[in-house]
């Protein structure tokens, strides 16, 4: 068997915010590819932080973050990772700000080069795949809460990442549309994802190992 690639590698993580009061602590942690991991902890045990630390959004008080090889410091060391990694926020308004739903999509692909017949392209296949056809020329805000869930998760998956951190996808949806968001996970196996949760029952429907994180500290359960 082939030796697991560690896509992610947190080496005695450290992070405080402004208030003096830590969130990690010499904290480890690796994330191998093909890796399907839920996350879960109590409100405030830092699961949110630690995506936006892998991201780049924050810096680490102390310690190491190793991102497909390479350790990640700086701004410009993250170009790379937030082009490789998508991150679906646990708020969909923080994700969603153009005017209509195929002009959120495009902007990744669009930001990452393709050229406009690609973009349009990728466009139709993510919004067929999210049961999304038809909401091309949708006001994004006009949207239900549900629906501005499921065009947050394609603006992430139009990028085709190499691995995605999803915090609390499913939060406030009805069955139906958890239903179909664990099928977008379950349709392709060789997706590398972390996902943030409080439904246990989403987690054990699309993950295949689960983390907590409590007091400082990430151990499997």
């Amino acid at each position: 068997m082939n030796e697991k690639i560690n896509l992610i590698k947190i080496n005695h993580l450290s992070f405080s915010y402004s208030s003096g009061q830590p969130v990690f602590s010499n904290m480890n942690f690796n994330f191998a590819k093909g890796q399907r991991v839920g996350l879960v902890g109590p409100n405030g045990s830092g699961k949110t932080t630690l995506f936006h630390l892998i991201m780049g959004l924050l810096n680490p008080t102390e310690g190491k973050i190793e991102i497909f090889g390479k350790e990640r410091k700086e701004e410009k060391d993250f170009t790379e990772v937030r082009e490789r990694i998508g991150l679906v926020f646990q708020d969909p308004d923080d994700q969603l700000f153009s005017p209509t739903v195929a002009e959120d999509i495009s902007f990744g692909p669009l930001n990452l080069g393709k050229n406009h017949q690609e973009t349009k392209r990728i466009l139709e296949k993510t919004l067929k795949i999210l049961g999304l056809d038809g909401f091309e020329n949708r006001m994004t805000h006009n949207l239900s809460y549900g629906e501005k869930r499921l065009v947050s998760l394609a603006t992430v998956w139009a990028m085709q990442p190499e691995i995605l951190l999803l915090d609390e996808p499913v939060v406030w949806l009805d069955e139906k549309t958890i239903g179909r968001v664990e099928q977008i996970l379950n349709r392709n196996q060789n997706l590398s994802y972390i996902i943030i949760s409080h439904d246990k029952k989403f987690l054990k429907n699309t993950t295949d190992n689960i983390y907590l994180m409590e007091n400082g500290e990430i151990k499997k359960i």
